[in-house]
């Protein structure tokens, strides 16, 4: 029978090297440095000044990841509300994700919006038009689409409610 893996144990000196290291390697958020430090045994004060210690020497910026983010992300194809959603949930300050949204390219995200509602019309099985359109629509807002872009975008590509009756 397996035994678990004993978790190991950091001072505080090593663990800041440890988690300057997984700082490095992609950009976090403080929720996420805060759970590791933790991990390797650290107590509440003793992670609150290696974190403060990580945002002076800028290993750990939330606008930064925000940023990181949101680009990342819209390359995902989300959408708006899907990315502000996961940013909120991963305790991003509101300034933060503002200035993360700041890099969505508009033209860019509309044109993602586009291929994904192409890709989407040429899978969808629903002969109907009705009920084709509206699982569409349905796909592109649990991706994070407002309802003013999809109803524009099904509109460029022909896709009107009064073309279905």
């Amino acid at each position: 029978m397996m035994q678990p893996a004993k978790k190991k144990f950091y001072t505080p000196t090593e663990a800041l090297q440890k988690i300057a290291a997984f700082c490095t390697y992609q950009d976090r958020n403080q929720k996420e440095v805060e759970a590791k430090l933790r991990e390797y045994g650290l107590d509440e004060d003793e992670a609150g000044e290696i974190i403060i210690r990580l945002s002076r020497e800028n290993f750990l910026d939330e606008e930064r990841y925000a940023q990181t983010f949101v680009r990342g992300h819209v390359r995902k194809k989300w959408g708006r509300r899907r990315i502000m959603q996961e940013l909120k949930q991963k305790g991003i300050s509101e300034y933060c994700i503002k200035v993360g949204m700041k890099e969505i390219d508009g033209d860019e995200y509309y044109q993602n919006l586009v291929d994904l509602l192409e890709k989407k019309d040429r899978q969808e099985k629903e002969r109907h038009p009705g009920k084709r359109r509206q699982k569409i629509q349905l796909y592109l807002t649990g991706k994070g689409y407002e309802q003013d872009l999809i109803k524009m975008a099904l509109e460029d590509l022909g896709k009107t409610p009064e073309d279905e009756e």
